[in-house]
């Protein structure tokens, strides 16, 4: 029997379709869906929606699916110890044509487990880990949080076959099998996502879909960035601290962290041109670290958006940034938790050497708690 379709046009509401299809999920029924990159096959994970989803597939019952997630925030039910990188690649990808196959040794202790049949944890996790997906599609996003547990879905196609990038190709393969098939059109990307499996600080692609090798492992990049006023003495200090004490935890040289990930730079809100302030390059020549060749540069929004994590100097350089680039406020913090730390422009070489000392101080907290 053929599947009922729903067509959804660009300007359409598709909450009613969205609850529709969240109703024939939640009574174990299957649904053809659009992504931004094919049309899927979704299911519930219950015994007999994925019954059925493996025979339409031809999965064996040791195969699992990928859990397709309505907001990104949710991974965590999932995985509840998110690596950094990875952390850094759900910030920046999801939702999108991007799918995560991350560690998880013990899935029956990860909150999902709560919600899940027991016999169920078999079809999310595999060897010790889950593939993750939130598509960036407002349908299938709709539909996923409309529906009343965990989804899981694959490409709508039988073995063999190309995966479908409209409707009429996912009907035309699968149409006679499931419950319910919508439409929004052609998908966006007209190409599979992007699959990466992350363990630890190993990040390996998997398979290139929309988005390149290159891409992904930029995303996964961890940015800091420090902000002061001039950008001559606190945040240059406070930068060239950071990258000697993430070079000691990775075991590398200052100049190796870029190929192990790490970016640190720093700006001012009035900075740009001339170099550190003498007293600056004196105190962290006494730490080994060389500042001479340091350029003032005037602190832009895309270098607040590119940040995962900015830390500034003072209150008022912490509203400075989020003025800059509102959106980016979640990212943005004082270096010191709970105080400023005091300009010592214009100071002597004890007062600069103090500020370096707080500096050490902050950072050292502060690095604790970020994973490269």
């Amino acid at each position: 029997m053929a599947a009922k379709e729903i067509r959804l046009d660009a300007g359409d509401d598709a909450t009613a379709a969205a609850r529709r299809a969240a109703e024939v999920l939640d009574n174990d029924g299957l649904v053809i869906f659009p992504t931004e990159t094919v049309y899927g096959v979704a299911a519930r994970v219950t015994p007999a929606a994925l019954t059925k989803l493996r025979e339409v597939k031809g999965r064996s019952a040791d195969q699992a699916f990928t859990v397709h997630l309505g907001d990104k925030e949710t991974a965590s039910e999932f995985v509840p110890r998110i690596s950094g990188r990875a952390r850094r690649l759900i910030r920046k990808a999801w939702p999108g044509p991007l799918t995560l196959i991350l560690p998880e040794p013990h899935p029956e202790a990860a909150p999902i487990a709560r919600r899940l049949d027991p016999n169920m944890l078999d079809a999310v996790y595999y060897n010790g880990a889950v593939g993750l997906r939130c598509p960036d599609e407002r349908f299938a996003l709709a539909m996923l949080r409309a529906a009343g547990g965990p989804v899981v879905a694959s490409s709508a196609n039988h073995a063999g076959e190309s995966p479908p990038t409209t409707l009429e190709a996912a009907v035309k393969s699968l149409g006679d099998s499931v419950d319910l098939a919508v439409g929004t059109g052609p998908t966006r990307y007209n190409k599979p996502s992007t699959i990466v499996r992350i363990s630890g600080r190993q990040l390996e692609v998997v398979r290139e879909g929309v988005l390149d090798a290159g891409t992904v492992q930029r995303m996964a990049v961890l940015r800091l960035l420090f902000v002061c006023t001039g950008n001559t003495c606190r945040s240059p200090m406070a930068a060239a601290l950071a990258r000697k004490f993430l070079a000691e935890r990775l075991g590398c040289s200052m100049e190796q962290l870029s190929d192990h990930g790490v970016l640190v730079s720093s700006a001012g809100t009035a900075g740009g041109g001339g170099g550190a302030a003498e007293f600056a390059i004196e105190v962290m020549l006494e730490r080994g670290i060389d500042l001479h060749d340091h350029v003032s540069t005037l602190l832009t929004a895309d270098q607040v958006r590119q940040a995962d994590h900015c830390f500034t100097m003072t209150a008022a350089h912490r509203d400075a940034v989020n003025s800059l680039e509102p959106g980016s406020a979640d990212r943005v913090a004082l270096l010191l938790h709970d105080r400023d730390v005091e300009d010592p422009i214009g100071g002597t070489a004890q007062d600069y050497e103090q500020c370096a000392e707080i500096l050490e101080q902050g950072l050292r907290a502060r690095l604790e708690e970020i994973e490269p």
